[in-house]
């Protein structure tokens, strides 16, 4: 009783984090889901709960969604992982990890030390770039999120364009993800019979957050991104050194 009880009450604060912040649900998830679960089960239930969640925000926000902003990221995004998964037969992505993770830390504690986030004006190439190394660190640390987090909070977007943004992006990434998973047999019955266990508890969250959401000024939500930042940073700097 306890199991399932506690994966339902992880999925249900999970889909609260995202519906608020547009990201993070993984973040929160996983490192729960492994103690419970074998891992050959806790990265595909995440996953196809984090499709749950992505597709709720990106009909939610479906009136937000602009293709010029969400191509450049995507294209990119391809050869990104092509390059990360090079990588990680090469070098020593521990050491990689700890390094992207204080850097990530080193920025959102600077953004969020001045006045006010200062949003600018990027060029069109940047968003290729942003989905490029989105796609590097996916390969290498499955926590691809940072670059694009980052690049959307620049853009000077409204809020419902980055968060519509985001949402897209992710969920197109992680449906790629998910058909690779169905495809090398990691995503089995168990997998599916949690899978309606835990999607009423996510849904519940992600309606939840996106309530609170909605109540979020501008510069309060550029500074909730930058603080998940931090928090992302950190997680993987810890997952690094353990």
């Amino acid at each position: 009783m306890f199991l399932p009880f506690a994966t339902a009450a992880t999925f249900l604060v999970a889909g609260f984090i995202q519906g608020l912040t547009g990201f993070g649900s993984g973040l929160v998830a996983m490192p729960l889901l492994v103690l419970l679960y074998d891992i050959k089960v806790a990265v595909p239930l995440a996953m196809l709960n984090g499709l749950v969640i992505t597709s709720f925000l990106s009909w939610r926000h479906r009136h937000d969604v602009d293709r010029r902003k969400v191509l450049p990221l995507l294209i990119g995004c391809f050869p990104g992982i092509a390059l990360g998964l090079l990588f990680l037969t090469r070098s020593k992505s521990g050491v990689l990890e700890a390094l992207m993770g204080g850097l990530i830390v080193a920025y959102g504690l600077y953004s969020l030390g001045r006045q006010r986030p200062q949003p600018r004006h990027l060029a069109p190439g940047w968003g290729y770039l942003a989905g490029f190394a989105t796609g590097v660190i996916s390969a290498l640390f499955s926590a691809g999120g940072p670059p694009t987090i980052i690049y959307a909070s620049l853009t000077g977007w409204r809020k419902d364009e980055i968060k519509a943004t985001l949402s897209v992006f992710f969920f197109s990434c992680g449906l790629l993800t998910a058909i690779g998973h169905l495809a090398s047999g990691l995503t089995t019955l168990r997998v599916i019979s949690l899978l309606a266990v835990t999607a009423p508890a996510v849904l519940l969250g992600v309606f939840g957050g996106a309530r609170c959401y909605d109540r979020l000024h501008a510069e309060q939500y550029l500074r909730l991104i930058l603080a998940g930042l931090v928090a992302l940073g950190m997680m993987m700097i810890i997952a690094a050194l353990c």
